[in-house]
């Protein structure tokens, strides 16, 4: 096998002013900044103008798998359907290997050495050549190859981890803009006067929840408060919860009723939904100087109204989850007169969908127990005081598997 040694002094010198064009043209195209496919085109024409390697097959690592990326010479195989053998990669982990002591099949016959391309100890990449000139051979020039791959392959994950980078940060910013969109939905005051006094608590699971509350004043008598939980999380939910708010406060100042307000959330759901998102919720407007409460479910979990004396009560009549149809197939808004020193209690299904290590589910029952133990606390201390049974009742101690939203009144 010839060395650079044994050449002429102008032979040696040759193919280094080759070796270095290869070198400048990699390094320019990285410069230049193209796509992958294009360095990797930019790769193949150097190797063949400046190097005269004839044929060239180039495995990447893509996530775990190896991919061919580089493959040309016009007898060869299309190698990008042809996995990487176990013996190239179980065999050639540092130092070149010849293809004929690897025993592959008869697609491999016209190449000739595997180069595989290392940093820090990890293989990243394998170069297989084959019909090199004889000068090209020499295990300087293997060398070389190796570095010029590991250049390429280098410069391309750093690409990606850059991109990465940006898109990371992009997704933070959107993140926090929808952080800051979700806070600006919930109400900053809430009543408490001689008629009524209302307490919200909000859990979220992820950063972004799926889950809204909202009290809204109508007249000096009437105001609406809304429980509301739509499918998935995330900025499309919060968009879309954003969207539901709007609509909800343009119909009340429009005075829309109970069952106009829910039959047009509904249309704007349908219309502005996207991933078939849909939302569940209840809806009730209560009334000081009657004290009569008209509620509405949208397929929402019911709300447990508990007398000073007598049984509880589920609140659960209304019509199904909004946006799945174009027009709600039924809605009935019920109405009820409110007793002295009544507790209402709405929430969304993460307060009810906890489990035990048994399988048991914390559920209806478990918050209509609780309410019968706790009901005279101070709303807030109520509200402090279940989302720790329910934390104690989770006892692998994992966060909730869902956002949790509770919105108490009580009726004085």
């Amino acid at each position: 096998m010839p060395t650079l040694q044994a050449m002429s002094p102008e032979k040696k010198l040759f193919l280094r002013e080759r070796e270095l064009n290869a070198l400048l043209e990699i390094t320019q195209a990285i410069n230049h900044d193209p796509t992958e496919d294009a360095l990797y085109k930019i790769f193949q024409f150097t190797l063949l103008g400046q190097l005269n390697i004839r044929r060239l097959v180039l495995y990447v690592k893509e996530e775990g798998e190896w991919a061919c990326m580089v493959s040309f010479g016009s007898d060869l195989s299309d190698f990008r359907r042809i996995p990487l053998p176990e013996a190239i990669s179980n065999n050639c982990t540092n130092t070149p290997c010849p293809v004929a002591a690897l025993n592959l099949g008869p697609e491999w016959q016209n190449l000739e050495t595997v180069i595989p391309v290392v940093n820090n100890g990890n293989v990243l990449a394998y170069v297989l050549i084959g019909n090199v000139q004889a000068d090209y051979v020499s295990d300087e020039a293997t060398k070389f190859l190796e570095t010029l791959s590991n250049i390429l392959v280098g410069a391309i994950q750093n690409r990606r981890l850059a991109k990465q980078r940006i898109e990371s940060a992009a997704m933070r910013k959107e993140i926090e803009i929808a952080q800051e969109v979700q806070t600006m939905l919930f109400p900053r005051t809430l009543p408490n006067d001689a008629g009524v006094a209302v307490c919200a608590s909000y859990v979220p699971h992820t950063a972004i929840g799926g889950d809204y509350y909202d009290v809204v004043n109508i007249d000096a008598n009437r105001f609406l408060f809304c429980v509301a939980d739509v499918s998935g999380k995330g900025v499309p939910a919060s968009l879309l919860m954003s969207n539901f708010q709007a609509g909800l406060r343009t119909l009340l100042r429009q005075q829309a009723d109970l069952s106009t307000v829910v039959s047009e959330l509904n249309n704007l759901i349908y219309r502005n939904a996207v991933s078939e998102k849909f939302i569940t919720a209840f809806f009730g407007i209560y009334n000081r100087a009657t004290r009569e409460l008209q509620y509405v479910s949208a397929g929402h979990n019911a709300a447990i109204l508990l007398p000073d004396s007598g049984p509880h009560q589920l609140l659960s009549e209304g019509t199904t989850m909004l946006g799945i149809f174009e027009d709600l197939p039924f809605l009935h808004v019920q109405s009820l007169i409110v007793p002295p020193r009544s507790l209402l209690l709405t929430y969304t299904d993460g307060l009810t969908e906890v489990f035990n290590t048994a399988g048991e589910e914390y559920g209806e029952e478990g918050v209509i127990e609780f309410l019968h133990r706790a009901r005279y606390l101070p709303l807030k201390v109520l509200h402090q005081e279940i989302l720790k049974e329910i934390e104690a009742f989770n006892e692998d101690g994992n966060s909730f598997a869902d956002d949790v939203t509770i919105l108490s009144c009580r009726f004085k």
